[in-house]
């Protein structure tokens, strides 16, 4: 179990985001299209896995603008936003916003993924969703670099994720 703070309130994570070169737990997600997503359909990317609360506030929208503008001079990495929020929402998110370099992906079918990542938030006023992290895996899905970002209303350490990848 972890802690975070939502502005400065302690609340607690499920465990654990998963260890520095270990295998990334595989995930049943939803796309905006409604098809089953897994890490499968990324094979041999290296990914980013920005985990966040919703789409629909601030912090969460500003860290899916940062990093489609950070992921598009690459080829060999993708950004997957997961969240909360339905993959329509998703999708008119990213149509307002002009995100055309990253994929977003719904927990709404299958709520194992912050489970098994360590991030379902298990108190607090936003118990059942996930706490904001990020996790950056190689193109064999072997985890190479964490964040839980302390407090839920914080952006990541976009730069760290973005060197994660090389």
């Amino acid at each position: 179990m972890a802690t975070v703070t939502l502005n400065g309130d302690e609340i607690h994570t499920n465990g654990n985001l998963p260890a520095i070169g270990s295998q990334a737990p595989d995930f049943r997600l939803v796309a905006r299209d409604l098809s089953d997503v897994s890490l499968d359909n990324f094979a041999g990317k290296k990914k980013i896995l920005n985990i966040v609360v919703s789409l629909d506030t601030g912090v969460c929208a500003k860290s899916a603008r940062e990093f489609n503008e950070k992921i598009a001079p690459r080829d060999d990495a993708v950004v997957l936003t997961i969240s909360s929020d339905m993959p329509g929402a998703q999708a008119r998110f990213c149509s307002l916003e002009g995100i055309k370099n990253m994929t977003t992906l719904s927990i709404m079918r299958n709520r194992n993924f912050p489970k098994d990542y360590g991030v379902l938030l298990v108190d607090g006023p936003l118990e059942g969703t996930a706490a904001r992290a990020i996790v950056v895996l190689d193109a064999d899905n072997r985890v190479v670099y964490t964040e839980l970002v302390p407090e839920i209303v914080t952006e990541p350490d976009y730069d760290k994720a973005m060197a994660a990848l090389n």
